[in-house]
């Protein structure tokens, strides 16, 4: 790994450690949230020292020393310093993205900024000099605090560097610097015996060795992280002093029985890290082989000579091992994979099913048994590939839900209006393509919803609802598709209001035949807004429009139920995935058309069922549906079969019947997207390509089934 991939890694991890903290800082309560914003902010500083961020290193050292004095109880996390820690948790994200945009020491507004905030930091610090604080300007070093008289412990760290860590842009002096915000280094001896004289010096390698005496609390696994991207590369030996060898022993005395294998147990008591342990068990594997042994070396004795812990350690490590049951570890493992792999993943998927398509057509020509078997084998592990292949682009709703614990945090603050977010089916999983380009919608609605729908809290009072406002965020999975709901108790929507303005704009001309539904679809027009005042938050009529047409091309729809005084929901249907379906081919005339296979319900010949031609109408089982011809929406010419079929189809709570000539069954579907021509084609949702190589259209059933709807209640005018 060079510099720069490290470097992204580092941006990568610190964006994650962020949002984990932004978390953490909105339900401030536990002890555990205080130690997870504390470990984040810390890890941020040491990492970014590796990378001579001086910037980044001196601001979250300021931070990181106010969290410790929250988590020691010496300060009071109240509401005003859950402010400001959330202010820097913003400047912090501000100086990772200028360091992705290669502004490694910052610009000058954000130095401004984080001075600014430094400043509104100290008087939650003790004003004493701190020795081990970072210099930074313009706050001088003699304002930060010093850390609590605590008894000292002294780390000895031998590391050898791997001679072609400077090609790869790494520098040793980085790991130093970032030894100096763990503690004092008391001791510091350069090792030069590998340096080689004369012409043989090459000065693109690295023969520097180092010991060092380091003066800290840490724990083993923070000093071991001074050398993270260089450890691969390196020789590198931690010796505890002596006061953390009393600490090991008491600490693995008073473990649980539990925790197995020698490795474990040391581990878990801090006297190795994992790293460690995997270097261990990587050498005994290797004795093992170089001597034709089962076993190998005994896996203590590595570790008291290679990672040099104490043998008292190890002794008590065993003797804790000898007393407890074995049961197996799940250890679970995870491996980040960019987004554009994932993606190319998928599309090489897509081909596959396509191929494979083509195959099994092929080989049903055909009367060879062997073929038909081997491509039916085929198909079952293509499918298997394709779900397995889906899946790996799935992701919770809760990451995307608990990004708006922020967003109705501030707002409500804004507007004087406590609000209390609540968050359900955040296991919820949907396709990331889709999770992406749902975040805008989905701001539009909450905003709306805090701006527009809760009241003031002397309105709320009035009405006898309680002051603090209530919004929630669900997602569940519903008929093949996934839902999500923005739902709040405020005012809801005021149909006369919304009518009024409507026939203002000119949007409608007679407001009387309208149903609920239709009124409340209004707030979607482009540039209609209620609102009595243009404010920063809304009243332009900018928003739902936009929300309306982001949907759209998510193949979604959108309900709005909502009730006068008690408040709105707004109910967002999408599919599962953007990428592959199976559908149900059908056919009329000549053209094929899939319907994605989640929303058929059942196929029956329409003779029987038919109720009302006129009034394109069936009576299935005493349920009257309506229901169309595929061949009338898209003006398909030829002959009418003597005998039509119905696939009849659900999307919500709505059903209706699709009328084609003739259905082919089921079929894998690579979505692809349609051309600009198609966009005003309603009734459309893509394109796939058959077996045979041709190309047959995907229905968008949503909008099929609203039409369905809104001819029988035409038809229901007219009687």
């Amino acid at each position: 790994m060079n510099l720069e991939q490290a470097k992204q890694t580092f941006i990568m991890e610190a964006q994650e450690l962020l949002d984990a903290m932004e978390e953490s800082l909105l339900a401030p309560g536990s002890t555990e949230a205080v130690n997870a914003m504390f470990r984040a902010v810390h890890t941020i500083k040491g990492s970014a020292g590796l990378f001579g961020l001086d910037p980044i290193v001196r601001f979250a050292h300021t931070v990181e020393s106010v969290m410790d004095r929250v988590r020691a109880g010496s300060l009071t996390f109240d509401a005003d310093l859950v402010n400001l820690i959330l202010t820097c948790h913003d400047h912090l994200a501000r100086q990772i993205d200028e360091v992705q945009d290669g502004q490694d020491q910052g610009s000058p507004e954000a130095q401004a900024e984080g001075d600014a905030l430094l400043e509104r930091l100290l008087p939650y610090l003790e004003m004493v000099p701190s020795p081990h604080a970072p210099p930074r300007t313009p706050v001088s070093r003699d304002k930060l605090p010093s850390p609590p008289e605590e008894e000292r412990s002294s780390w000895h760290i031998s590391i050898r560097f791997g001679p072609g860590i400077l090609q790869q842009g790494m520098d040793p002096l980085s790991c130093l610097r970032y030894l100096r915000t763990l503690g004092t280094i008391t001791h510091l001896a350069p090792l030069l015996d590998r340096l080689p004289a004369g012409s043989n010096y090459d000065p693109e390698l690295c023969y520097l060795g180092l010991e060092i005496d380091l003066d800290t609390q840490v724990e083993r696994q923070a000093i071991e992280d001074a050398f993270e991207f260089v450890k691969e590369d390196c020789q590198l030996r931690i010796i505890p002093p002596q006061a953390k060898v009393e600490e090991y022993l008491q600490f693995i005395r008073d473990m649980p029985e539990g925790d197995h294998y020698l490795g474990e147990i040391l581990v878990a008591g801090k006297c190795i890290t994992t790293s460690d342990l995997e270097e261990a068990l990587g050498t005994q594997r290797q004795a093992a082989m170089e001597d034709g042994a089962v076993q190998g070396r005994l896996l203590g004795a590595i570790i008291i000579q290679d990672q040099a812990v104490p043998a008292a350690v190890v002794a008590a490590a065993l003797d804790k091992q000898k007393k407890a049951k074995e049961r197996p570890s799940h250890e679970v493992k995870v491996v980040k994979v960019q987004a554009e792999k994932l993606d190319r993943l998928v599309d090489l998927v897509g081909e596959l099913v396509i191929a494979g398509a083509t195959t099994n057509a092929l080989a049903s020509q055909g009367t060879d048994s062997r073929v038909l078997e081997a491509t039916a084998v085929m198909n079952k592990l293509v499918e298997e590939i394709r779900d397995n292949a889906l899946s790996l682009r799935m992701v919770q709703m809760g990451e995307t839900f608990n990004r708006f614990r922020r967003v109705v945090r501030d707002m409500g603050q804004e507007l004087g209006k406590p609000i209390e977010l609540e968050i359900h089916g955040g296991e919820t999983e949907l396709d990331k393509s889709i999770v992406e380009k749902l975040s805008d919608p989905l701001m539009h609605v909450v905003r709306n919803s805090i701006d527009h729908g809760i009241e003031p809290q002397e309105i709320r009072r009035a009405r006898g609802k309680p002051e603090t406002g209530s919004l929630s965020l669900n997602a569940f999975h519903e008929s093949g598709s996934i839902v999500i709901e923005v739902a709040d108790d405020g005012g809801g929507l005021n149909r006369r209001k919304i009518l009024a303005k409507a026939v203002e704009q000119g949007l409608v001309q007679d407001a009387s035949n309208l149903t609920d539904q239709e009124v409340n679809n209004l707030i979607f027009e482009p540039g209609f807004s209620t609102a009595d005042a243009v404010s920063n938050l809304s009243g332009r009529g900018v928003g739902m429009d936009v929300v309306k047409r982001n949907i759209d091309e998510l193949r979604g729809s959108i309900e709005v139920e909502t009730l006068e005084g008690s408040g709105t929901t707004m109910r967002f249907r999408l599919p599962l995935t953007l990428a592959i379906i199976d559908g149900f081919r059908v056919m009329v005339d000549n053209t094929s058309y899939v319907v994605p296979l989640d929303m058929v319900i059942e196929c029956l010949d329409l003779g029987p069922f038919l109720e009302s031609e006129q009034n394109h109408l069936i009576n299935l089982r005493g349920e009257v549906l309506p229901f169309l011809r595929l061949r009338e929406i898209f003006e398909t010419e030829g002959a009418i079969p003597r005998r039509e079929r119905v696939v009849v189809v659900q999307f919500g709570e709505l059903r209706a019947g699709i009328v084609v000539d003739r259905l082919m069954g089921e079929f894998q579907t690579v979505i692809k997207p349609l051309g600009e021509l198609f966009h005003s084609v309603r009734g459309l949702g893509g394109s796939t390509i058959l077996g045979s190589g041709e190309v047959a259209l995907i229905l968008d059933v949503p909008q099929l089934i609203q039409l369905a709807m809104a001819r029988r209640r035409t038809s229901t005018q007219r009687i």
